[in-house]
């Protein structure tokens, strides 16, 4: 019985194992062109992109009147925030695409030219959107923001071969969004995304790739983050006519981070989670520099 017990047990972590070790298979890279992988790609692409903007352009853009094509200057508006964030998108989005080309064995020059401008591409269709409505308009300065993302992507790739600045995001609830909750957001999955007060974006460096010292973990960064605070309106201006005196400012953060990417894992599974997750900063003691309060210390920020 005892024989049988461990034969079955066996059998069991046998199972189990080859399930584990085809399920990781499934996310290693290709060594080769995999042209079913490359097919899969493009095609998932084209649908999820494809879906986004008509579901953006069906519950956004047509509860808003339509205009002529025109553009906007929009630059002055919180506090550029928004043009960080467009930074932010263009560069994750694209590096998700390069990565999943060498997912399928593509070759590196595919990867920069097809993949990396993914979000370069998705984005400019969007504000194709806005310029031919009438609430916002085509922004130069967004378009600027969207080639600076898909940029900072490529040029990494093509000087280093690899990626020693990643910009990063983090978001904590303010108490503005409340007081305008119809433009800051309602619920917290709407102010992650509307409430300028509550965002932080990160430029995230390497330590050991720029110094190459033993000194430094391979997964060690050092952050340097921009935010704002005080924004009811997208500018004071704005503000004013509402009857408003606003009196926003700019914040600046200096923090430790961690590259997930750098951690060391031979599961092919972790190391895709490792990079999906590597757009978020880490929580970490922070030190803040205000434009009125000087300077100001976080045991932890996010």
């Amino acid at each position: 019985m005892k024989n049988r017990l461990s034969l079955f047990l066996l059998l069991i972590f046998s199972i189990v194992s080859f399930s584990q070790s085809k399920f990781d298979s499934f996310f290693k890279p290709s060594d080769t062109l995999n042209i079913k992988r490359k097919k899969t790609v493009l095609i998932s692409e084209g649908i999820v992109l494809g879906t986004a903007l008509v579901g953006l352009n069906q519950l956004w853009y047509k509860d808003y009147p339509k205009s002529n094509f025109h553009t906007v200057d929009d630059n002055n508006q919180w506090l550029q925030l928004d043009k960080v964030g467009h930074f932010y998108s263009t560069y994750h989005v694209g590096r998700a695409g390069a990565e999943l080309l060498a997912w399928s064995g593509a070759s590196k020059n595919e990867q920069l030219l097809y993949g990396s401008t993914v979000g370069f591409g998705f984005l400019t269709v969007v504000e194709i959107f806005d310029g031919h409505s009438q609430e916002w308009g085509f922004s130069w300065g967004d378009m600027l923001a969207n080639a600076s993302g898909t940029g900072l992507y490529v040029a990494q790739e093509l000087i280093w071969n690899e990626q020693r600045i990643v910009p990063k995001f983090s978001f904590h609830q303010t108490r503005y969004a409340p007081l305008r909750p119809e433009t800051l957001g309602s619920s917290f999955n709407e102010q992650v995304i509307k409430d300028y007060n509550g965002q932080t974006y990160w430029l995230s460096f390497n330590l050991h790739s720029f110094t190459k010292s033993k000194a430094f973990p391979k997964w060690l960064n050092i952050a340097l983050g921009y935010g704002g605070n005080g924004m009811l309106y997208g500018s004071k201006y704005e503000a004013f006519d509402e009857g408003f005196y606003q009196k926003s400012k700019r914040e600046f953060y200096l923090s430790l981070d961690v590259d997930l990417t750098k951690i060391k894992t031979k599961s092919h599974f972790l190391k895709t989670l490792f990079s999906v997750f590597n757009t978020i900063k880490v929580p970490a003691p922070t030190l803040q520099i205000g434009d009125f309060n000087g300077l100001k210390g976080h045991l932890i920020y996010f």
